[in-house]
């Protein structure tokens, strides 16, 4: 597949290359220093142009590329070497202090043209002191999966990590979930940061208040965010104002997740990022129709991850932060921060519907009673989600009872009420075996390249996402 295909419109602010490495004032107590595997071949499978434009690496050569992103030479000025991130963190509800970097790892940083940060992650780059029994290894498969959900969430306006590479490495791995042997990627991801409320979980256990309070600045200074609201208690304490600031993230996650039918399927405390950026896909899923029970990863028996369950999820999790940071404030701020989250998911989950169906608002009430309607159309017709708002953003189908839940709502400025070009995108389970199978038969990946470039046509007509509740 090689190079990305060009973008429809690129949105993306493009920056000279800026390296940083704030992380090893940090490294000696929430990392540890690793090497990558030695893969026996190096192929080009996927590079992001587009967002290695923002971080100027847009112009290295693919020898250049690989010799970076597979052999893992040090980008000039940045980390001198590869660090595997130290945390814990409760999987499935059970406390696991025994989990870390398994098979990745961060060697990067860098500022965007704004001088916000970025890093470079890893996944598949091989073992780590945190590897156990496991290989440290990643199916060329789940690489392509997640370039998938990536793609597909960035076009929905959910705030994710970006498949930045992928590089097939020439490894037969034995998988119990795919068949097997199977093909084998190493895959980079650019993201914010990898600070987890995990982070927070192992210092707090480990009782190193004085590791978590630099921890907090690093995050204020590195994620910046609005202070809490003026009556909030506690709002000068950075404890407080990182809490405050975490639950603002992750109550827009939920809702962005939800608006897009996604199911993340595995969201522990080791997998939330207090950046407030989605990001890790295993056993992912978009909805095939409005099911709250539907379940994505085969092994969460009970449902505990549910999709209806996934903004109760992210609020247990907010909560794990808020008994980590104890250390260092007391906890009724806290727990006033905590409660924000029903709010704040909830106007974020009106907002980011009426973006999907391309409306203005018509207050939080009615807003809300159209949600519901919507809600109620969809479990009672079997429609999928990305169908159902297709037909009524952009061919203004509103079949009663919508009809009555529709009346009066203005149309965005950035709506075009003719039919769009671009049909949506579908990825459920089916269709991402259909994207794989030329792959693994043909190694033919023109498919896939076709599906992303109908994502990021789809993204245009769709236009830029709501600013978060709480935001100005």
């Amino acid at each position: 597949m090689g190079r990305e295909p060009q973008p429809v419109a690129n949105t993306i602010e493009p920056g000279a290359y800026r390296p940083a490495k704030p992380l090893l004032a940090l490294a000696d107590w929430l990392a540890d220093p690793v090497r990558p595997a030695d893969f026996p071949q190096t192929e080009l499978r996927w590079r992001n142009d587009r967002w290695a434009a923002a971080v100027g690496l847009d112009g290295l050569s693919d020898a250049e590329w690989i010799r970076h992103f597979a052999r893992f030479d040090p980008l000039p000025d940045t980390l001198p070497q590869p660090l595997a991130l130290r945390y814990h963190g409760h999987q499935f509800r059970v406390y696991n202090p025994e989990i870390g970097d398994g098979r990745g790892f961060t060697f990067a940083q860098m500022r965007d043209a704004r001088g916000r940060l970025l890093e470079l992650g890893t996944k598949g780059s091989g073992t780590t002191p945190y590897s156990r029994t496991a290989d440290g290894r990643l199916t060329l498969k789940g690489a392509v999966r997640e370039l998938l959900a990536t793609e597909m969430l960035e076009a929905l306006g959910v705030d994710t990590s970006k498949t930045f590479s992928i590089i097939e490495t020439g490894e037969e791995l034995q998988r119990g979930d795919e068949p097997s042997p199977t093909r084998s990627a190493v895959l980079v991801r650019l993201s914010h940061g990898h600070v987890r409320i995990g982070t927070f979980q192992r210092l707090a256990v480990l009782e190193e208040s004085n590791h978590m309070a630099q921890l907090v600045d690093y995050c204020l200074r590195e994620f910046p965010g609005p202070l809490p609201p003026d009556d909030a208690p506690g709002r000068d304490e950075p404890a407080v104002i990182l809490m405050h600031q975490v639950v603002e993230r992750l109550a827009d996650l939920a809702a962005s997740w939800m608006v897009a039918g996604f199911v993340h399927g595995v969201l522990n405390t080791d997998n939330m990022n207090v950046s407030g950026e989605s990001f890790d896909y295993g056993p992912w899923r978009w909805l095939p129709r409005w099911d709250p029970s539907f379940t994505a990863a085969y092994f969460d028996h009970a449902g505990l991850y549910a999709f209806g369950r996934q903004p109760e999820a992210l609020y247990w999790n907010c909560g794990q932060l808020a008994i980590a940071l104890r250390q260092l404030a007391e906890g009724a701020p806290l727990l006033a921060a905590l409660e924000r989250f029903g709010p704040l998911y909830m106007a974020n989950v009106r907002r980011r519907w009426l973006w999907r169906l391309g409306l203005e608002s018509l207050g939080e009430e009615r807003d809300a009673m159209l949600v519901g309607a919507c809600e109620a159309a969809m479990s009672e017709s079997g429609e999928p989600p990305d169908t159902f708002f297709y037909k009524r953003r952009f061919s203004r189908q509103d079949d009663s009872p919508l009809r009555d839940a529709l009346e009066g709502y203005p149309l965005t400025q950035h709506h075009d009420a003719r039919s769009s070009s671009v049909q949506p995108p579908s990825l459920v389970i089916d269709e991402v075996e259909r994207l794989w199978a030329p792959i693994a038969e043909h190694d033919d990946w023109q498919p896939l390249q076709a599906t992303v470039e109908r994502i990021r046509a789809f993204a245009v007509e769709l236009g830029k996402p709501p600013t978060p509740a709480g935001h100005a």
